[in-house]
């Protein structure tokens, strides 16, 4: 069993930064993908950013390609967001997952076997 715990988020205004975090724990952290997701009031969960095991292969929503980073520490057992240039419009709840079983990078939504609790991120503007 795997346990996300995620750490974060907030309240800024537009054009601000945020770092999101999400700790690892209950199995080998270093040997799956991991990714970021939001979900927005009355809208699907949307994919964010996904990041390979060894942290050197990443992908990005076309919406929040270049303001956004994710990255990983192994040894820390966690992976960040870094949310820069904010917009109101990524204003949701934010959720990391843990993707398992054999999959190719980027994993697909369902290759994603375990999910943080989300943070709420609320940009204002």
């Amino acid at each position: 069993q795997v346990q996300l715990v995620q750490s974060g988020g907030g309240l800024v205004q537009a054009g601000g930064s945020l770092r999101l975090s999400c700790a690892a724990s209950g199995r080998t952290f270093g040997s799956d993908a991991m990714g970021w997701f939001r979900q927005a009031p009355g809208k699907e969960r949307e994919f964010v950013a996904a990041i390979n095991w060894s942290g050197g292969d990443t992908r990005y929503s076309a919406s929040v390609k270049g303001r956004f980073t994710i990255s990983r520490d192994n040894a820390k057992n966690t992976v960040y967001l870094q949310m820069n240039s904010l917009k109101p419009e990524d204003t949701a709840v934010y959720y990391c997952a843990a993707a398992s079983g054999s999959y190719s990078f980027p994993p697909r939504l369902g290759d994603y076997r375990y999910w943080g609790q989300g943070t709420q991120v609320t940009v204002s503007s």
